[in-house]
């Protein structure tokens, strides 16, 4: 008598054991390759080795894998200069930190604004606005430990918005900045030159006089 297949219920997918992190990894490697409209379901369960539905189970939907990939890159992020540092130092930390993570990540902005900031779900974008906070919260800190001793008092959310738009253009619009200075510029090397330009620029902006 044959036996009769057992319907298999709705827990893990059997997937050859394949974990989030495996997912996720994958994940980051396409958001930082690919602009994120780019970035399917379909494309990383293909580039992982998955059946989609792992994808789902792990993460829900693609919005919410897409903001974990998010907080992991920030997670990664070095951490500022001694907390005892004098606050120009955490300022130029910051400010390092900010340009050399837009660097290394080159589409995260990108995808911040056209898949997250404006996510279909109420939590995803309630997320995505406390990471932001959360860097505009840090540069607050650094202005109100100093007291107006030796910074001017600036709007934190001003500062962290000015920071991210410099960066980020920068690095999203390469082509036309490579299209700006000779052949054979070393486009790594101008963007270590771009880093210190931004850094000099803002020390000497809001260093109080």
């Amino acid at each position: 008598m044959a036996k009769v297949a057992k319907k298999r219920g709705q827990g893990r997918p059997s997937d050859n054991a394949v974990g989030r992190e495996t997912v996720l990894n994958k994940t980051m490697e396409l958001v930082q390759e690919l602009p994120p409209a780019r970035v399917t379901i379909s494309l990383i369960a293909r580039e992982a080795g998955v059946d989609p539905a792992l994808i789902r189970y792990y993460f829900g939907d693609r919005e919410k894998l897409l903001l974990a990939v998010v907080d992991k890159m920030l997670a990664d992020v070095p951490p500022d200069v001694d907390h005892d540092a004098e606050p120009m130092e955490l300022l130029e930390a910051r400010i390092r930190n900010t340009a050399r993570f837009t660097r290394s990540t080159k589409h995260v902005h990108r995808l911040m604004v056209d898949e997250l900031a404006d996510a279909k779900s109420a939590d995803v974008r309630r997320q995505q606005g406390e990471m932001n906070m959360r860097a505009v919260n840090a540069f607050a800190g650094l202005l109100a430990r100093d007291g107006g001793t030796t910074l001017r008092d600036v709007n934190p959310l001003f500062l962290h918005v000015a920071l991210v738009g410099l960066f980020d253009f920068f690095v999203s619009a390469r082509p036309v900045v490579r299209n700006l200075v000779p052949d054979g510029t070393d486009m790594d090397a101008l963007g270590d030159d771009f880093e210190d330009f931004i850094v000099d620029l803002m020390l000497n902006g809001i260093r109080k006089r």
